[in-house]
């Protein structure tokens, strides 16, 4: 056989060592990552899988993805007649339902952004933040009107209000149409697609918890690299198999990207509306069956709360994500030695789409004892691909990844903000193309990062740092405890010393030596909080995260009792 020959049709490199001609035209069909893509798939292979929501008026309510794909297609159209055009941003302000899910792909399909509107925002923040991002047109679910109309003088780029109710109950007004009304009159004839992969699809503002708000703008090829993260077994595992509860709502970081992955994989959606209740969470996982959900630790320390006043169960529920805090040793131990469900610890932020570490147990720790798997578990994980993660100390250089040293946790990754919108903040990566996540983190041997505080929020006392996140953990488990917090306070020796915030159940009472007690032995003595103040709230904001900036301009002037 001659030397050179080789499969049919095949070229040999020329002589002088360059490649053939051929190598160099695309080898691969040119497929753009647009989410519009992610819809279609699920109507062709999962057009019958249901769709339910609790709606805002109480019944339950069914659809199908096929269904969300016809109407989608109708909002697309909805949409072109009042003006909105590629690149314009269309607002919702909206919980979770069906209905809000057939509004995003209906404004992304057409090349618009789907800016989601946090019901939970201060009213100064949210007309900031819809000036800021110049929304053109907003959706809106009906009880959250009232607060948007009282708004909308200082709205001025706004020239629509779209209200997702039925006609008869929405008032009439100039620009205030009914969503109904208008998708009845719309054709599902309208073209999705067709536009660049890096267009920008989504815009969710970061809390503001420093300063105004920052914009994140998502793009389809962002969101679609994303959904392929969470589907993998050791993140989400989602398949068509899975009912999946999307309790974190759409206007937090696209609900963890549930709002892709459920429709990617063909899993059964149950859109729980407003009511995030432990009886109405309740309710809806054993009627509906449901395999998985995601929330924040106080939405399920709320139905632990349920369930154990009332005996229910949650006999389908297999697999929780807790993320958005850190969660407390207690409610992780309770769900899997009373429930037999797994807990699964992970972290993300806005800028990062926004999965960025799960606790998923390797082989080798799944090896070992409960006790010892939980110890990683209550930590938030490992990176999926797509996401690395590294640590630097304050003068900017690498850290060891021992599971001890702790540094700001730095990300990258095809879903990791390179911007804020509009250049807000100027440039926000390092020399190596990474984002600093405000977050005090170690990461173990194993790969297991673990945050230790938000950097703000990092105690330093005397040179040495203490971990408010850590003393809440413990505290957290203590019966008598509904919430807590740790805050610093100036000090004249140490420079700053710990003081432990605590609410307490309806109808208990206790001392402040009683938690330093509770806390004797289980940290470093020098970690111990100076003192315990009782509250009757405390507050969170807008994405149900305890408000420590508010603590700490509470506590401004505080001195504790001397020791």
């Amino acid at each position: 056989m001659d030397s050179n020959s080789g499969n049919p049709g095949q070229e040999p490199p020329g002589q002088d060592g360059r490649l053939a001609d051929w190598t160099r035209r695309p080898l691969m069909q040119d497929w753009p990552l647009t989410v519009d893509r992610i819809l279609e798939h699920a109507k062709a292979l999962h057009g019958r899988q249901e769709v339910v929501t609790r709606s805002l008026e109480g019944p339950i309510v069914r659809t199908s993805y096929a269904e969300i794909y016809r109407r989608a297609k109708r909002c697309s159209n909805l949409l072109q007649h009042l003006g909105v055009r590629p690149g314009d941003r269309v607002a919702t302000l909206a919980w979770n339902t069906g209905r809000h899910l057939e509004t995003w792909y209906g404004i992304m399909g057409i090349g618009a952004i789907c800016h989601t509107l946090n019901p939970r925002t201060f009213a100064d923040q949210q007309r900031y933040i819809i000036t800021h991002a110049e929304d053109k047109v907003i959706l809106v679910d009906l009880p959250l009107l009232p607060a948007l109309l009282a708004l909308r003088a200082h709205l001025p780029s706004v020239t629509h209000i779209v209200v997702l109710g039925d006609p008869g109950s929405v008032p009439e007004g100039p620009g205030l149409h009914a969503y109904e009304s208008l998708l009845a009159q719309a054709s599902e004839d309208v073209a999705w697609g067709g536009f660049d992969e890096n267009a920008p699809a989504g815009l969710c503002y970061t809390s503001g918890t420093t300063g105004n708000p920052k914009g994140v703008l998502y793009s389809h090829r962002s969101n679609f690299l994303h959904t392929f993260m969470t589907l993998a077994q050791d993140v989400m595992g989602l398949s068509a198999r899975a009912v999946v509860l999307p309790i974190v709502p759409m206007f937090h970081a696209n609900a963890w990207g549930l709002t892709f992955s459920c429709p990617a994989a063909g899993a059964k959606m149950v859109m729980p509306g407003q009511r995030l209740d432990g009886a109405a969470l309740q309710e809806l996982i054993e009627t509906e069956g449901v395999t998985f959900a995601a929330a924040v630790p106080t939405v399920w320390q709320g139905l632990l709360d349920h369930l154990r006043a009332t005996g229910a169960q949650i006999g389908s529920l297999r697999r929780i994500m807790i993320g958005g805090a850190a969660a407390p040793e207690a409610l992780l131990r309770a769900y899997r030695d009373d429930y037999g469900v797994e807990v699964t610890h992970a972290w993300g932020m806005t800028e990062v789409s926004p999965v960025g570490t799960v606790s998923t147990a390797t082989d080798e720790i799944a090896a070992l004892d409960a006790d010892a798997q939980l110890r990683f578990n209550l930590k938030q994980g490992r990176a999926p691909l797509g996401v690395e993660l590294k640590l630097k100390d304050e003068a900017g250089q690498a850290l060891p990844e021992d599971g001890v040293q702790f540094g700001r946790l730095m990300v990258r990754g095809p879903a990791v903000a390179r911007r804020y919108f509009k250049d807000e903040g100027g440039e926000i990566l390092d020399e190596d193309g990474y984002f600093d996540t405000g977050d005090m983190a170690t990461i173990d041997p194993h790969g297991f990062m673990q945050i230790t505080d938000r950097a703000k929020d990092v105690i330093k006392s005397g040179g040495e740092w203490i971990s408010s996140i850590e003393i809440e953990n413990i505290v957290a488990g203590h019966p008598k405890v509904e919430l807590c917090a740790v805050v610093a306070i100036p000090h004249p020796k140490w420079d700053e010393r710990p003081v432990l915030l605590v609410k307490l159940r309806a109808d208990q009472a206790a001392t402040r030596d009683d938690f330093l007690d509770y806390l004797q032995g289980r940290i470093a003595r020098w970690w111990m909080p100076d003192d315990v103040v009782f509250l009757s709230e405390i507050p969170l904001g807008p994405t149900g995260k305890v408000d420590k900036k508010r603590l700490r301009a509470d506590l401004r002037g505080f001195t504790a009792p001397p020791t």
